[in-house]
């Protein structure tokens, strides 16, 4: 039998809609293009409710990044291991995501471009995002001496593959090239 009660435990919290509708506004529009305004209305709470969360836009910032890369890595994990758990996973894992049609780049390097300079916590938030995407990078190669080096270095090539999906008309290019970059690699 469903009471109020269990109704009421289903919904989101205020806490979540907010961060929700700010994971959306800030991914797809910008953090510095999206104001307060349209999250809290767009979220469906009121100012009080929103400034009793979140005291200023930048204390929204951090939790949307950290939303953001709690999301993304248990995608991204979760893909490689879908791709088959190995090198050939990276690939084929990246271009689900490039081919999403709500992509619009990495968060992190987006965020950084856009407040590294007003908000210095932004730029330690994408280093440790960078670091988790790299040790799972290492996850998935080969046993080596070299593991970890090449695991940056793949981590570092697939930014520059975000970056050129993001202006390119197709990721194509950006994905064969990451293709080549990851074989040499692991042919070295």
């Amino acid at each position: 039998m469903n009471t109020q009660a269990d109704r009421s435990d289903a919904l989101p919290s205020a806490r979540e809609r907010i961060l929700y509708t700010a994971h959306e506004l800030f991914y797809q529009d910008g953090v510095r293009a999206t104001g307060i305004d349209r999250v809290i209305a767009e979220s469906g709470v009121t100012k009080v409710t929103f400034y009793r969360h979140f005291p200023s836009k930048n204390d929204l910032i951090r939790a949307y990044l950290a939303y953001r890369h709690t999301r993304w890595m248990a995608w991204f994990t979760d893909a490689l291991a879908r791709h088959g758990g190995e090198a050939g996973a990276i690939v084929p894992t990246v271009e689900e995501w490039f081919r999403d049609v709500r992509y619009r780049g990495c968060a992190f390097i987006n965020s950084v471009g856009e407040l590294g300079g007003t908000l210095p916590d932004v730029i330690e938030i994408a280093r440790s995002h960078k670091q988790d995407m790299t040790a799972a990078i290492a996850a998935v190669l080969p046993k080596s001496r070299q593991r970890a080096q090449i695991a940056q270095a793949v981590a570092l090539a697939i930014d520059g593959a975000i970056v050129r999906a993001q202006f390119d008309p197709s990721p194509n290019a950006a994905l064969a090239a990451l293709r080549r970059i990851i074989n040499a690699l692991l042919k070295a």
